[in-house]
């Protein structure tokens, strides 16, 4: 067992560097097991840091070989080395010069954190704390220098050689091997350098900004695969456009470069000039890409890009304001997607997301603030939490201060930051001053783990015409705490559509709940009516109201709020669905009352809006239920009762749905469109598939088997075979091998042939999960492999997951240990499906805890793992 805890890191233990660093100038020579890093130090006494304090350094699995001070060498008793860092005990009064030769091997670096390759090609991952991995160095996000990087290669191994900023001389540099000279102007923390050594092709475009710059736009990728960047190329050229138009922020040097590696731990990485991206996100082509893929694209392209100001420009001054640069721009490309595609499918898609990763966050033992307190392993806080919630804070700051008050404030806050590293109080401020408004009671959104509640009583006096609202927010945990400020967008609804009622408690459609409890009045109301609360989902809360399914219908059939009317949908499903997970009966009268409803919905709007009709016709999944009923989990009861709602559905359906496939079919010939009309044909077209399969699994085999033939799009094909999958015997895995013999040379379409065998809900998947471990297609050091199999199992197959047996949680775990002995990261995250294993029935709840107690007694396992696996324990 592990024999020491790490020492918590606390936001109140902030104090700024000792010393600060202006320029550093590397010497990067490639080589696949001993790359030489020579790197020169400018550095100078911080006036805010502690007079004569000594130089301490971050580093880990460095060779050093040589280190000087102002060109001499340093005299051992002058330094000390630890696995952890370099010190130097007595470092001049004044500005030094610090050099620093290292040798690091980038073919072992199997954690995929500073230099590593990634077939072939060398690549760097510095955020949040990998540079250290690759020179001793001041690692921390406020230390802020400007970076001039020579790097050397093999001119057959590696012909194309970037970094950040611009380049500005490149040549020979001896027999076979060359180098490039990149200039950064501006000054950037450390977890923001990046680098690139490899044969790659590359897709390229002119763009010039609002300013006059000519800028060159290029995506790098695997030699072969050039034609498939084109999309993501276009989606750079196409932020850069939005981000001029919406926030005003032009883009500031020569070039801009992507270049997508298949190894890669997260999605993608902002560093300056030069994104790295896993390939999943760059890729694309009809045959091998769906939909979502495009859409994934498009929106990350965009999220890395805009970080340029929103992270680049300003960073953060230490990791607890991750949710500074992390929640803003999920907020910037949440925008930018909803400009370029449907605004309202879209802002449906982003309160799906958070409901099904943050909600359950908030509620596990997992749970954190949004700007946390205090940290083991910053590696483990890029979560929902900062990303998807810290994205809601900055919507409901918009909604307070309308459109043209949060430009101001956007405004101010790159004008006084520009060049800084910045906290959530620098943010905030800026709308402080544009506004003239208190933002104090606001800021508690971001110091306040949990999802609050607010509920809601309504009350009509029809001789009056009045109606009442009274709201009571809540917190769990947090009896005593002052209240959060809720911004609730609101109407009401009458029988025949929208009420143009008043109350002088409401501008511009918002009521501000910034009490315990309040109320307001409407006048003027000639019908009881039916409110439409926290329109476009204006809060993050969770709503509860006592609402009739006949009030709820009432809005999906006449509420002009696109996501309120999905909401009510969802609404009259979830409860159907936990009353027949509870009672092991589903409610017949509610059942064919919800089929009806959407009948009616389907007749009159499925061809107006395709993709917004996907969206009603799909269910609260499993783990959506699950979080709704909270306590006693049995996996196996919900997905009886969901399945039973589906064949209800279906079956009711049933001729409107194969009406509507037949509508929406593509004419012979038609070209493919990744833009969202086209998209929405296809989502609804797929939708109906599913509801026919659930009711007649024999006719809808046959159709799906006829699309999986005749499909021209990887979106078609691989919906096609989700239907089939779940169909047992031998012509199912005839299909499956089919489809990876197809596309065997495809790495990125197997991974979604993985992900749809992970996710079948039947006794033998572990078995077939371990079976699949040994498949060409899978390797445990690639992460995209590892999230496509034992993820996809662990978060989207509950029933097997959590088998009474403990089964599930055994293969999880044993992939957990495996893993953490070369990628710490994935591992962690693997370990994170745990975290709702106290919500479990009795049995299951003591399959888990006894899972992980014997993860727990593993001696070494790393400061990633151990974090998790102990708040996972103690919550």
């Amino acid at each position: 067992m592990r024999t020491e805890a790490p020492i918590p890191i606390r936001l109140e233990d902030y104090r700024p560097s000792d010393y600060r660093i202006d320029t550093v100038d590397l010497d990067v020579a490639l080589h696949p097991t001993a790359t030489r890093v020579r790197a020169r130090l400018t550095l100078a006494p911080n006036p805010a840091g502690r007079p004569g304090a000594p130089l301490v350094l971050d580093g880990e699995d460095l060779a050093l070989e040589r280190l000087t001070l102002d060109g001499a060498d340093l005299a051992p008793e002058a330094y000390s080395v630890s696995p952890a860092g370099l010190t130097v005990h007595r470092p001049p009064a004044g500005p030094f010069t610090l050099g620093i030769e290292t040798r690091i091997d980038p073919s072992a670096n199997t954690k995929l954190m500073g230099l590593y390759r990634s077939n072939g090609v060398y690549c760097t991952q510095c955020e949040a704390d990998g540079f250290r991995r690759i020179t001793y160095f001041l690692d921390r996000p406020d230390v802020m220098a400007v970076y001039t990087t020579r790097i050397e290669a093999d001119r057959d191994a590696a012909p194309v050689l970037l970094g950040n900023g611009n380049r500005v001389e490149s040549g020979a540099a001896g027999p076979g091997r060359h180098f490039a000279t990149w200039h950064d102007p501006h000054p950037k923390p450390a977890y923001l350098f990046a680098l690139v050594g490899g044969r790659l092709d590359a897709v390229r475009r002119p763009f010039t900004t609002s300013e006059g710059r000519v800028v060159e736009l290029a995506v790098y990728v695997e030699p072969g695969k050039a034609e498939r960047a084109d999309y993501a190329l276009d989606a750079v050229a196409r932020a850069m456009a939005w981000d001029e138009t919406a926030f005003g922020r032009a883009y500031d040097l020569d070039v801009f470069n992507v270049v997508a590696v298949s190894d890669f731990n997260m999605g993608a990485m902002e560093n300056k000039g030069l994104n790295i991206f896993n390939d999943r996100y760059v890729l694309a082509s009809p045959e091998t890409a769906t939909d979502a893929d495009y859409a994934a694209i498009e929106a990350i392209i965009a999220h890395e890009y805009f970080h340029n100001w929103t992270g680049n420009r300003i960073t953060c001054r230490d990791w607890f304001q991750l949710c500074l640069k992390e929640g803003l721009t999920v907020y910037r490309d949440q925008e930018f997607s909803s400009d370029m595609r449907s605004r309202a499918v879209h802002r449906i898609g982003e309160v799906r997301t958070l409901r099904a990763r943050q909600f359950p966050e908030d509620a596990g033992p997992l749970a954190h603030p949004v700007r946390p307190r205090h940290y083991t392993e910053i590696n483990n806080f890029y979560t929902a939490t900062v990303y998807e919630k810290g994205a809601e804070i900055v919507r409901m700051l918009r909604t307070l201060l309308g459109a043209q008050g949060f430009r101001a404030g956007m405004d101010r806050y790159f004008a006084d930051n520009d060049g800084t590293a910045a906290t959530v109080e620098d943010f905030l401020a800026a709308f402080a001053a544009t506004s003239g408004r208190d933002l104090a009671a606001f800021a508690r959104w971001y110091e306040r783990p949990g999802t609050p509640r607010v509920a809601v009583q309504g009350a009509y006096d029809a001789e009056a015409r009045t109606y009442r609202l009274a709201f009571r927010q809540s917190l769990p945990g947090s009896a005593e705490a002052p209240p959060l400020v809720i911004p609730i967008r609101l109407g009401l609804i009458g029988p025949d559509g929208p009420l143009d009622a008043t109350s002088d408690r409401v501008a511009d459609g918002v009521f501000v709940l910034d009490r315990a409890s309040d109320g307001l009045t409407f006048a003027d109301v000639p019908v009881r009516p039916v409110p439409s609360l926290f329109r476009g989902f204006s809060a993050p809360v969770r709503v509860e109201i006592e609402m009739p399914d006949a009030d709820a219908l009432t809005l999906l059939r006449h509420d002009t709020d696109p996501f309120n009317r999905w909401q009510a949908a969802q609404s009259v499903a979830m409860r159907l669905l936990v009353q027949g997970t509870r009672s092991g009966t589903l409610p017949e009268a509610g059942a064919d009352g919800f089929g009806a409803a959407l009948a009616g919905f389907l007749a009159d709007e499925a061809l107006i809006d395709p993709a917004f009709a996907a969206l009603v016709l799909a269910l609260p999944s499993e783990a959506d239920v699950a979080n709704e009923i909270a306590t006693e989990i049995d996996p196996d009861a919900i997905h009886r009762a969901r399945h039973a709602l589906r064949r209800a559905l279906g079956t009711r359906l049933k001729p409107q749905l194969l009406a509507l496939r037949d509508a929406l079919a593509d004419a012979p010939g038609t070209p493919f469109s990744p833009e969202a009309a086209a998209a929405g044909r296809r989502a609804l077209r797929n939708a109906a598939l599913d509801l026919v399969a659930a009711a007649d699994p024999a006719a809808a085999s046959l159709l799906a088997a006829h699309q999986m033939d005749a499909a021209t799009t990887m979106t078609d094909r691989l919906a096609a075979l989700s239907v089939l999958s779940q169909v047992p015997g031998p012509e199912r895995e005839a299909l499956l091998d089919r489809f990876a013999e197809a596309y065997r040379a495809e790495p990125l379409v197997l991974d979604k042939w993985l992900a749809i065998q992970a996710g079948i809900p039947e006794a033998e998947t572990p078995d077939r999960i371990r079976r699949l471990q040994t498949h060409p297609a899978f390797s445990m050091g690639n992460p995209n492999r590892v999230r496509s199999l034992i993820g996809s199992f662990s978060m989207g197959n509950p029933t097997q997951f959590n088998r009474p047996d403990g089964a599930g949680y055994a293969l999880v775990a044993e992939a957990v240990l495996a893993l953490d002995k070369t990628n710490p990261q994935v591992a962690a995250r693997l370990l994170t499906a745990f975290g709702s294993w106290r919500m479990m029935e009795p049995e299951r709840r003591g399959r888990a805890e006894t899972t992980l107690l014997k993860i727990r007694a593993v001696a070494g396992l790393s400061r990633d793992v151990g974090d998790i696996l102990e708040r996972t324990l103690a919550g």
